[in-house]
């Protein structure tokens, strides 16, 4: 399956176990709106770490408020998938699929957020249990001739606190679907739906840029995303190499930032339908046989590993299926608050 930018061929799906395609694509413009906020960040410049940095991690109102950090969704219809990517993404059905009123999170669910949440219950995490979770790692020529998905390793120990360097505006990772579930349903929430989650994503687009990587009108990238050569370089020319603090980069016409990149999310459903071949991690591979496979889940939005190169699911329709009792280290959420 492929999707032409530009007139630019660009195949998806390289093999496992083959020499990754070391090429760089053009990207292609994606319009960007920021929203103003009461009690949202402020979308900085790009890679001005300082200003991402100064970002907390937890919300105003945080602990006060039902909806601290949410923004409130308006019922409508959309266009739930897309005819240009992958056959994955084929619309479940012909015309608009409507959408109730929600709550949902302006930004993913931060490690300051978590902490809160485990400082409180004294919920241990899936990971660290397992005492172990899946993570990237730059493979050497070696590795990628020897075993599919080789930037992949089950690393013992690791697990949300260890991450990333420390800082708490950054997205918490490294936790499965029922570590996510338990942190929303102590605040009384939920993990969105796919259709919830892209419709916010989407945020009432329906145009065919939908479907090109995020960049501004000078093809500066405005998402963080891959760029480089993967999995052997990632030039960081969106700021950040690995993963973003929370609102480093401007929100989307609902005001919600990160949608596209920086980390996976894990939403409600499970993973049903056609299944491109290809996946943007494989994780279970990694994991090996001594991991207990369990349901695959829909995650959406990409994250900092997808690249034009490969993966190419920094898109609103593109979706993933992850064993939800899995835990990697590209991969996080954000909640949702029903009506």
């Amino acid at each position: 399956m492929s999707l032409v930018p530009r007139g630019l061929r660009l195949t998806l799906g390289a093999g496992a176990g083959v020499a990754v395609l070391l090429a760089v694509l053009g990207w292609l413009l994606l319009p960007s709106v920021s929203t103003a906020l009461t009690g949202t960040p402020p979308a900085p410049a790009l890679g001005n770490e300082q200003s991402c940095a100064a970002y907390s991690g937890l919300p105003v109102g945080w602990g006060k408020d039902a909806h601290a950090g949410m923004v409130r969704i308006a019922a409508g219809r959309f266009v739930f998938g897309s005819e240009r990517g992958y056959a994955d993404e084929r619309p479940a059905q012909p015309g608009l699929v409507r959408v109730k009123s929600f709550w949902i999170d302006r930004t993913e669910v931060t490690q300051a957020q978590f902490a809160a949440f485990v400082a409180a219950t004294g919920y241990v995490t899936d990971a660290e249990k397992q005492d172990a979770g899946v993570v990237f790692h730059t493979p050497t020529a070696e590795e990628l001739t020897q075993r599919p998905y080789a930037w992949w390793t089950l690393q013992k120990g690791a697990q949300w606190r260890g991450a990333q360097p420390a800082g708490g505006h950054l997205p918490v990772t490294l936790v499965t679907q029922a570590d996510a579930l338990a942190y929303a349903r102590w605040l009384g929430r939920d993990l969105p739906t796919e259709a919830e989650w892209e419709y916010a994503g989407k945020a009432g687009r329906s145009d065919d840029q939908l479907d090109t990587a995020p960049t501004d009108a000078q093809g500066k990238p405005i998402a963080n995303y891959w760029q480089g050569s993967f999995p052997l370089l990632d030039a960081g020319a969106d700021g950040h190499a690995g993963l973003a603090p929370v609102g480093c980069y401007a929100a989307n016409a609902f005001g919600l930032y990160d949608m596209i990149g920086n980390a996976w999310e894990w939403t409600a459903d499970p993973y049903t339908g056609p299944r491109q071949p290809h996946a943007n991690g494989d994780t279970a591979v990694a994991a090996g046989a001594a991991h207990a496979s369990d349901a695959a889940m829909v995650i959406k939005g990409g994250s900092f590993l997808c690249a034009p190169d490969y993966c190419v699911r920094y898109r609103a329709s593109a979706r993933e299926s992850q064993e939800r009792n899995l835990a990697a280290a590209h991969i996080g959420f954000r909640t949702v608050r029903r009506e």
